[in-house]
């Protein structure tokens, strides 16, 4: 196969190195940010053992620094593209973490996930697909649609990220999520809707809201 110019082989997130040959979503310096900024509050908060889901994995670059950053910490990678699977497995293979410090379940959701956790990490799908106009061409070629588009408003996987998302985390568990930031307005209608009144907006390196955390659920 002719190699392109767009698709890099490797990137490196925070100080991970994270492969994408499986033409999975190419993480962004928007989420390296915000994580990097959990993982110090998270070290701040914690020093025993901590139990983190990665939901929408992916190419497992959120997960894995998390592993790779905060001792004693446990974390469930889930996604439900297969591609996602195999690309996970091949990151945690690159960055030599012990298979005692993870697991890896396939799952529509919140389907074949079990237990709660302490942290719940999820970059899901939330590109708008009536601003399909508004995509790099070649992110449209090369990279998973199913990682980039989340339906009506870029909210569906949203919605139902938050719909059930209760049920896994534990009373004085955090959850961390990324969006588009023209979302944020209709996000806090679903707080409100599921009776979230613990969560705060936070800002990107660009002055953007890109993520949110909920609290004390």
């Amino acid at each position: 196969m002719k190699k392109n110019n767009f698709l890099p082989e490797y990137i490196t997130f925070l100080n991970v190195k994270i492969n994408v040959s499986q033409n999975v979503f190419i993480p962004r310096p928007e989420t390296e940010y915000w994580v990097k900024k959990a993982i110090r509050q998270i070290k701040m908060e914690r020093k025993d053992k901590t139990k983190i889901l990665d939901i929408f994995c992916g190419s497992g670059c959120i997960g894995i620094s998390l592993l790779k950053n905060i001792k004693n910490c446990f974390v469930c990678f889930s996604d439900i593209d297969q591609r996602a699977i195999i690309q996970t497995k091949i990151n945690l293979k690159i960055n030599n973490i012990s298979f005692q410090r993870f697991s890896i379940v396939k799952s529509n959701l919140f389907d074949n996930i079990s237990g709660k956790y302490d942290y719940i990490f999820a970059n899901p799908p939330y590109v708008d697909p009536d601003r399909i106009n508004e995509v790099d061409k070649d992110v449209l070629k090369y990279e998973s649609r199913l990682a980039l588009f989340g339906g009506k408003q870029g909210l569906f996987y949203i919605k139902k990220f938050l719909g059930k998302v209760k049920k896994f985390i534990k009373s004085s568990g955090k959850v961390y999520f990324e969006f588009d930031p023209f979302q944020m307005v209709e996000i806090e209608k679903i707080f409100n809707k599921h009776n979230y009144f613990n969560f705060q907006f936070y800002k990107d390196q660009f002055g953007k809201y890109r993520w949110a955390v909920l609290f004390d659920l």
